[in-house]
């Protein structure tokens, strides 16, 4: 069968949420490798209007000076990263080994445990100095690096001075600001000479500690007052450049849940993919903007030992249309806050329970058996030389949630270059424990919308 041009780009980009008429997508490998995401971003806001904020959201690789020899040199380093922010999300999410205070130490996830992998541009004070924060989604705390620093790390722009911003003010001890971080699991806090002190520690050794603040943040030219941030003097760790943490968790410190009515509960993301002529994705704060007409919805669940975590109830996975014979108990959040499947923008790859990733792949294998294999690389245990293909067959992969809804991914997003001779990987990967995670990879391309006031979560009905 001939499949003109437009066909195989038309099955590339096809929405993942609209109904396939085919099993199979139908791909060039070349068109599967990374390019314009990995370009230097031009950094500028996106837009603004009433309710709304927008940013430009690029990848950590899109950084001034993030190069690289080939696509083997990136996949390791990025493997690197995904490992140990895997490893601390299992060890965080785990009923077994939870206690408060070592929860509450290790909710601002360090950048160099691999949540630093998509960053936004923000103006910090008055006048506004822009910064660069990582977007975590798994983090209830924004936090920046702040003079006078006892101990900072290496980052893009000066490090923060208070003193030079009309606009700051410290929170004190008996504030009800100081109160909610001290009752919640966002960080380990206290008082010292009146002031609201927080600090964060990271099993790595990492860690950042300061004072609590009241700054104005700046997006585009709409400036947000009175956000509760943490103002860190003494930091360690490795964390590429970046200011600090912008984070969009589900508990009441995050950015979002100090938004409150003005963003209505909700934010949206694309995460652009790879190929695509955009340099960058999209950040959008305010229901108005952020929920689409069209999208289809997901519940979603909380864990109360994890209260910052988007879970999602997935019930099920397919390949080439047809659902495998996985028990839904694989995948459940226990009431003791076990298993369950996280959405998270700080892993890159999508991990699964080792019996529901067992049938995966082995289906997978099966409808790719004519395609040639090539030896496993890292984590990746199903590869593929496709050197010298134009166009390659391969079934498409679903997730079906709760309430019908299946999400089905575009061939991109669980097929992924690992060097630069044509070898392709499965990009999903074994969990260690019962967690399941939805990593970044599986999400591209997609608009993916939180609606945490309704405990929702959106796929589409737009790309990126």
């Amino acid at each position: 069968m001939v499949v003109t041009s437009f066909f195989v780009l038309q099955l590339l980009f096809l929405p993942p949420f609209a109904a396939l008429a085919l099993d199979f997508h139908v791909v060039k490998p070349h068109e599967l490798a990374f390019g314009a995401r990995h370009r230097p971003a031009k950094l500028a806001p996106l837009g603004h209007g009433h309710n709304r904020l927008s940013l430009s959201l690029f990848h950590r690789d899109a950084l001034p000076g993030r190069n690289f020899s080939g696509h083997r040199h990136r996949l390791d380093r990025l493997l690197e990263r995904d490992s140990r922010r895997v490893v601390t999300l299992t060890r965080r999410l785990s009923a077994a080994r939870y206690h408060v205070d070592d929860f509450g130490s290790e909710v601002v996830s360090g950048l160099e445990e691999g949540s630093g992998e998509y960053f936004v541009r923000v103006g910090v004070g008055v006048p506004p100095r822009d910064q660069y924060l990582v977007v975590d989604s798994g983090s209830d705390i924004v936090w920046i690096q702040c003079q006078p620093c006892s101990q900072c790390y290496a980052q893009s722009e000066p490090v923060f001075d208070p003193a030079e911003s009309a606009s700051f003010a410290g929170v004190a001890c008996g504030s009800p600001i100081c109160g909610l971080l001290l009752s919640g699991a966002s960080a380990a806090a206290g008082c010292h000479a009146g002031d609201c002190r927080y600090a964060v520690s990271y099993g790595d050794g990492s860690s950042t500690k300061g004072t609590l603040a009241l700054e104005t943040l700046t997006f585009g030219t709409n400036a947000v007052r009175d956000v509760a941030i943490g103002c860190g003097h003494s930091n360690r760790g490795l964390f590429v450049g970046a200011a600090g943490v912008l984070g969009l968790g589900w508990g009441p410190m995050s950015f979002v849940g100090q938004l409150g009515g003005q963003a209505g509960g909700a934010f949206s993301y694309c995460l652009v993919s790879r190929g695509s002529d955009a340099p960058t994705g999209s950040l959008v704060f305010g229901r108005t903007a952020a929920v689409p007409v069209g999208a289809v919805w997901v519940p979603l669940l909380r864990n109360l030992r994890a209260p910052s975590f988007y879970y999602v109830r997935l019930l099920g996975l397919g390949v080439g249309g047809v659902r495998l014979p996985v028990l839904e108990d694989v995948f459940q959040l226990s009431e003791e806050g076990e298993g369950g499947v996280v959405m998270d923008t700080g892993t890159a790859v999508t991990r699964l329970p080792d019996a529901a990733y067992a049938a995966l792949r082995d289906a997978f294998r099966a409808a790719t058996a004519g395609l040639p294999r090539a030896p496993g690389v890292s984590i990746f245990d199903t590869c593929y030389s496709l050197l010298g293909y134009q166009s390659v067959r391969v079934p498409t992969v679903s997730f079906y949630f709760a309430g019908g809804t299946i999400l089905t991914l575009p061939a991109r997003n669980f097929l992924i270059p690992v060097d630069d001779m044509a070898t392709f990987c499965f990009a999903f990967a074994p969990s260690s424990s019962g967690l399941s995670i939805m990593g970044n990879i599986q999400q591209e391309g997609i608009q993916i919308t939180f609606d945490a006031a309704n405990g929702f979560v959106g796929f589409g009905p737009n790309t990126c």
